[in-house]
């Protein structure tokens, strides 16, 4: 049946792949009315988080972000499809890294970079930093209950030699590395939601209690490593800028989360200035505290 689902589905998403950028997005918005107007997907989920984190904003407004947020939602996965088939070039002039000299700077420190960013404008085409650095570049995914997809997922956002290695892998495979004298770019999407256990650390996000991902902090801490934020902007359609910050390269001279919450700190501006491009339709805020902070 998985395989049965993937020779289906896989036509269409190739057809995407080839289509010109102008042909894409008359498509996206076809897809936008089928998805936003007729099938409501996820409608509600959307709502309950803008009302959640933005409690002064009007109807209006709220209703302003959710239907600007689905078009980019259209936008983007069709851009993942358009992956498949993109080449360096229009990737380059479609993605363009505005502080490069940065990424060179921390290579020159001849240590390993963990990179944090959130669901925010394009997190596929951030595969575009494998053009840019030295070291190896490692992307951290959540591996796909059907493997002809995972597969898929894997070869897309593989493209331009960076490697994907699921969650489990990430600390046996960065730490064997550093190990071995290997440097690389680690890049973690850091915003979601963990499983709850007891151990998990809650953190403000939004003004709201959550369970935060702190894997990138603990590995950092533990190995000594760089950790940057990439802030990614969408400039117009189909055109991102992404800026490199340094959160620190001293690690372990911060308090326990204390990195974490820098990270988010830096996801939550950008919601602010222009939150119809943060992933809404997770629901991030589903083991919510009931309190405010």
């Amino acid at each position: 049946m998985q395989f049965l689902i993937y020779i289906l589905v896989y036509p269409f998403l190739w057809f995407i792949s080839m289509l010109p950028f102008r042909l894409l997005y008359i498509l996206s918005d076809l897809v936008f009315i089928l998805l936003y107007y007729i099938i409501g997907y996820r409608k509600k989920v959307v709502t309950e988080n803008l009302k959640l984190v933005f409690p002064s904003k009007s109807k209006k407004e709220i209703d302003l972000i959710k239907t600007t947020f689905y078009r980019h939602l259209c936008d983007m996965f069709l851009e993942m499809a358009k992956t498949m088939n993109i080449s360096k070039k229009e990737l380059k002039k479609r993605f363009q890294i505005v502080n490069t000299d940065e990424l060179k700077r921390l290579e020159s420190l001849n240590k390993t970079v963990i990179l944090m960013f959130g669901h925010y404008a394009s997190w596929e085409w951030a595969i575009e930093i494998q053009n840019h650095i030295a070291f190896k570049g490692y992307g951290i995914y959540k591996k796909l209950a059907n493997p002809y997809f995972d597969r898929l997922v894997r070869n897309i956002r593989s493209k331009f030699k960076t490697t994907l290695i699921s969650t489990k892998e990430t600390i046996s495979t960065v730490t064997n590395n550093e190990n071995q004298g290997i440097k690389s770019v680690v890049a973690f999407l850091s915003d979601q939601s963990p499983r709850l256990s007891k151990e998990v650390y809650w953190g403000n996000f939004m003004g709201v209690r959550v369970p935060c991902f702190t894997g990138a902090e603990r590995l950092a801490k533990k190995l000594n490593l760089t950790i940057a934020y990439l802030k990614v902007n969408k400039v117009k359609r189909g055109y991102y800028k992404a800026e490199i910050i340094t959160l620190t390269e001293t690690p372990k001279n911060f308090k326990d989360y204390e990195l974490t919450d820098l990270f988010l700190r830096e996801v939550e501006k950008q919601i602010y200035e222009a939150p119809e491009y943060y992933f809404w339709t997770h629901n991030r805020w589903k083991h919510k505290d009931k309190i405010r902070c």
